[in-house]
Parts: structure tokens; C-alpha cells; sequence
């Protein structure tokens, strides 16, 4: 058998960003260029020769869509035969959780446009990358209930009621509201403070919560198991 072979490698990121108010989103690029020309696409492309795979899904989240983002976390290999028309190529896929707000988005190179897009409203994606966005969710589902998340999308004081939302979101599902608070909070690094949400209408305005930074992320060091 031939040990010739002719394999390219890429890399793409699943960029999930969450608010409070649209919910779960992902961050793709219009496509300029053949093949799927016009079509929705993941940020990502080829590595170069002397580029490290960090450096590479740096590069094309800063040429394709303007942002940079500090830290992405491996995923998968997608290496089906077929996956790229033109060549056989292997994709080493990237994902992480930001703030969309915190962004300007700018398309560049291979891209024509860029946008969030719910996760529930995601339009038909190229190559195999509707595959890749449902294997990132998926990871990004079981993170959730053993490390805490929340200290970099939420603000510095909230209502623990957009710690619950933000848990629906990622998790897709209801939560045991009242087994939730009583599970997150025995932890230790969320507190609650005197001051009191700001309501629009009528109601009784809860106390706000805080992250307490040294213990959050004592927790996430150590992992944590919160059975939600």
C-alpha cells in the first residue's frame, strides 16, 4: 500500500456568544469564494507551513471577522474523505463563549460578511459545518455542569435570575430553579450583595449577585460537579 499522501490541514471556530437577550448565538462568515460561494460558513482555513494550530485560528478569526479572542479550546478532527471539494483536507476545530457586544465585527479576505446568528435560527451552514456546531454545542452542554460559567459573560453584579437564564441558554432546557440556587450557591464563589435590581414595573426588586473571582476560579481549576 502507498504511503503517498496529499492531505491539507485547516482549523475552524465555533465562537458562541451569549446575551441576556438574544440567548445563544454563533459566529459565522459569508463566504466570497468557490466552493459554497455565498453560503454561511464557520470563521477558519488552511494552516500554514510554519504556523502552529493557535496561531492559525488566531489568524483567520482576526482576517475573517475583525475579533480576537484569548482563549479557544480544542474540540475535535473532522477528517471525513469528502468534506472539501478540492482537496482532502482535515479541520482541527476550535470553540469558546464570548460577549458579542464586546466585539467589532469586520469582514475580511475570505469573507464577504460576518454576523451572530441564534443557535436556534442558524442558516444552512457549507462543508460539514453544521456537524462541527453541533459537536461544539454539545461539548459546550456537558462543560457546563461541571465547570462554572458565567464570570466572563455576565456583568459585575446581576439578578441570579440571568445566571439562570444563561445556564437555559447553553443547556438548551428548563432548570429546577430552586435546586439550581441551592446547588450554585453552596460553592462558595457567588455572593450576594445589598444592592438591588433596577425593575421597569411593578415588583419587588431582588438582591444582586457578584462572583467572587479567587474562589470562581479556585472551582474551575479544581472542577466541579453542579447535577443541574
Amino acid at each position: 500500500m502507498s504511503n503517498s499522501q496529499h492531505i491539507r490541514v485547516a482549523v475552524d471556530a465555533v465562537v458562541f456568544g451569549y446575551t441576556s437577550k438574544e440567548g445563544l448565538s454563533v459566529l459565522l462568515i459569508k463566504r466570497k469564494i468557490e466552493p459554497f460561494l455565498g453560503a454561511w460558513a464557520l470563521p477558519g482555513g488552511l494552516v500554514g507551513n510554519e504556523e502552529s494550530l493557535e496561531h492559525a485560528v488566531e489568524r483567520e478569526l482576526k482576517e475573517e471577522t475583525g475579533i480576537t479572542i484569548n482563549y479557544l479550546e480544542q474540540l475535535y478532527s473532522f477528517g471525513q474523505p469528502g468534506r472539501d471539494p478540492r482537496n482532502r483536507v482535515i479541520s482541527i476545530t476550535y470553540y469558546g463563549l464570548v460577549k458579542p457586544e464586546a466585539f467589532d465585527l469586520r469582514a475580511s479576505t475570505d469573507a464577504s460578511d460576518v454576523a451572530w446568528f441564534n443557535i436556534k435560527k442558524l442558516p444552512t451552514l457549507a462543508f460539514d459545518h453544521a456537524q462541527i456546531v453541533n459537536t461544539a454545542h454539545s461539548r459546550l452542554k456537558g462543560k457546563i455542569v461541571y465547570e462554572p460559567l458565567g464570570f466572563e459573560l455576565l456583568e459585575e453584579k446581576f439578578p441570579f435570575s440571568e445566571l439562570e437564564k444563561l445556564y437555559m441558554a447553553v443547556l438548551d432546557r428548563p432548570i429546577d430553579r430552586r435546586n439550581f440556587k441551592k446547588k450554585i450557591s453552596k460553592f462558595g464563589f457567588l455572593e450576594e450583595t445589598t444592592e438591588k435590581q433596577e425593575l421597569g414595573g411593578a415588583g419587588r426588586p431582588g438582591n444582586l449577585f457578584r462572583f467572587n473571582e479567587a474562589k470562581y476560579f479556585e472551582s474551575k481549576k479544581n472542577g466541579i460537579n453542579f447535577e443541574i
